[in-house]
């Protein structure tokens, strides 16, 4: 039984703000482009961020992610983007085939360019109980209270310090939980002063320099033992959630699937797809951005998705190379801009090894 074939110039894997960038600005200059996501709700992750982003005004400085996620989706429908949502891409292979679910079935999409933006996924941390019902990653949390409006628990230890960790503290305070403490092995904050202040002002304690010994529970988390690094003292917290905010990991099995070749980078989450500069991988006609393409901000995720989205127009001959080298120069500076500062320079250096990988 032959599956139903359907051929387009260009798809979309992906319709958070690096998918969105890409297929906006493609769309822009003429390309035909669909945009494929699994989920029923456009924008990715910023569709349950509702704290203010900073930064400039083109990255949505001072609106909260829903809102940046409700202008992209504007934006790619005014611009002609055709958008499936409800459509799991279950492969990706060479030639640009990809074989896709729907509500009505399977069915075969292929497309002379593709761009995979399918983000990232939240990274895991095994000790004794890490299985019992309450512990889970802070993006999940996040999900429940910022979209479903269900507390994920009472009292919540957060195991990690960066931005994340932060940003879902503050945002289960808000929602009436109590944040019991916030442990990471580092001897320092990760995150951004700005989100370090705003739950330290609300009381919530820092324990640096700790590790997550046990949880403990009958039916589900009861409580937690920490230690110091080097097990110098001990401490138990009564908690009935963990929320794990230890990193993320690339989303990268459907480049992996197509051929793209893959290389590692523990700056930027694990593995990923080698690409260059401009987002093109070593497979003809494949693109990557976004979280996919290593993880970072928001904000360096629109970016690489309109570089993605430029690329992709020039292959297909939408636009001239002197303008799409034109409009890459721009974003250039704003991604070099984006790495600055000692976490960007990180990121930058990190970046370049894999395009020079």
């Amino acid at each position: 039984m032959s599956l139903p074939l359907e051929e387009r110039e260009m798809a979309v894997v992906g319709c958070g703000p690096a998918g969105l960038c890409a297929a906006i600005t493609a769309a822009k200059t003429g390309a035909d482009v669909v945009v494929l996501d699994e989920n029923d709700r456009a924008g990715g992750q910023l569709i349950k961020q509702i704290h203010r982003f900073f930064g400039s005004r083109r990255h949505g400085a001072g609106k909260r992610g829903y809102e940046i996620a409700g202008e992209l989706e504007r934006e790619s429908e005014a611009a002609g983007v055709e958008m499936r949502l409800g459509n799991t891409v279950l492969g990706l292979f060479p030639g640009g085939e990809m074989m896709v679910e729907d509500r009505d079935g399977v069915y075969v999409l292929r497309a002379r360019a593709v761009v995979v933006a399918t983000g990232a996924s939240e990274k895991g941390l095994a000790f004794p109980g890490w299985t019992l019902p309450g512990v889970m990653g802070a993006g999940a949390a996040q999900t429940l209270v910022n979209l479903h409006g269900v507390l994920p628990g009472r009292r919540v230890l957060m195991v990690g310090a960066g931005n994340v960790g932060l940003i879902v503290s503050y945002q289960l305070l808000q929602a009436g939980a109590e944040v019991v403490g916030i442990l990471d092995v580092s001897e320092r904050v990760g995150g951004y002063e700005v989100h370090r202040l705003r739950v330290q002002r609300e009381g919530v304690p820092f324990y640096l320099g700790h590790r997550v010994v046990q949880a403990r529970g009958r039916y589900g988390v009861e409580e937690v033992s920490v230690e110091e690094v080097g097990g110098a003292s001990r401490k138990v917290f009564r908690a009935d959630a963990v929320c794990l905010a230890v990193g993320l990991s690339p989303l990268a099995e459907l480049a992996a699937m197509c051929g793209c070749r893959m290389v590692y980078s523990r700056e930027l989450g694990g593995f990923m797809p080698w690409h260059d500069g401009d987002m093109r991988t070593d497979q003809p006609g494949v693109y990557v951005a976004g979280d996919a393409a290593g993880v970072e901000e928001a904000s360096v995720a629109m970016e690489e998705g309109r570089m993605a989205g430029l690329s992709a127009a020039e292959d297909l001959g939408a636009m001239g190379r002197k303008e799409a080298e034109r409009a890459k120069d721009e974003v250039r500076r704003f991604l070099w801009e984006l790495r600055g500062g000692p976490y960007g320079e990180a990121k930058r250096r990190a970046k370049e090894s894999v395009h020079c990988a």
